[in-house]
């Protein structure tokens, strides 16, 4: 989900500035992960930190599609049944799924029972393994869309985050996708990928989470195309 649609949503306690939160440890967080502890710890150590690695880039696509009408909260609480249920997310295992996995996952209530997002993600693993033969990884593939410094807000507010719901770059991403056969990859989707996986730093200025990441980020060779 992105973080326009997460602070829609967030409901906000006093803070030093909008779309923050202050909690009983004097912690500032941006105000959408405030609901529980849990959802605090994602933020603070998975979302907006650099990603190359190809389970946890695949993994992410596909639980971005099947968010598509829920929060976010709820495909978080669900992931480690995702998990077991797509094989950790192992793209080659995945794409050998067939009509009997379809079946056995319509029928596993520990994720979204919706045949149509499961097909998708049998589907895309498939593509996954094309991508690799043409670009080395999925990784090269999408940190090669990157957005420049200067494409980017100055600086990274509760306002202009709500107002960026897609950028240039996730529409590319999303477009690059469909056009290789990609499903449930459209723009608004990709940019909360972007987001989660870092190749964006949407942590608001004054959120404790922001320059950690921005010092992962300075760390972090991207893959390239091999």
């Amino acid at each position: 989900m992105s973080t326009a649609s997460l602070l829609k949503s967030a409901k906000v306690a006093a803070s030093p500035a909008a779309g923050l939160f202050t909690d009983d440890s004097h912690t500032t967080r941006c105000a959408w992960c405030q609901a529980t502890p849990f959802y605090r710890h994602y933020h603070d150590s998975e979302w907006g930190f650099p990603v190359d690695d190809e389970r946890r880039l695949f993994e992410k696509i596909c639980l971005e599609g099947f968010q598509a009408g829920l929060s976010w909260l709820t495909i978080l609480n669900k992931r480690e049944s995702f998990r077991s249920a797509f094989a950790n997310f192992d793209a080659e295992q995945v794409a050998r799924f067939g009509a009997r996995d379809v079946k056995r996952l319509v029928n596993d209530a520990g994720i979204v029972r919706h045949a149509g997002k499961i097909a998708s993600t049998i589907n895309n693993a498939q593509r996954v393994i094309e991508l690799r033969k043409e670009f080395g990884s999925l990784g090269a593939f999408v940190w090669r869309l990157e957005p420049e410094a200067k494409t980017r807000p100055a600086r990274i507010t509760h306002e202009a985050v709500k107002a960026m719901p897609t950028s240039p770059a996730s529409i590319a991403l999303s477009k690059d996708l469909k056009k290789r056969g990609w499903t449930f990859v459209g723009p608004t989707t990709m940019y909360a990928f972007m987001q989660a996986m870092g190749l964006v730093n949407d942590h608001i200025e004054g959120c404790a989470s922001r320059k950690a990441a921005l010092a992962a980020r300075k760390a972090f060779t991207p893959p390239r195309v091999s």
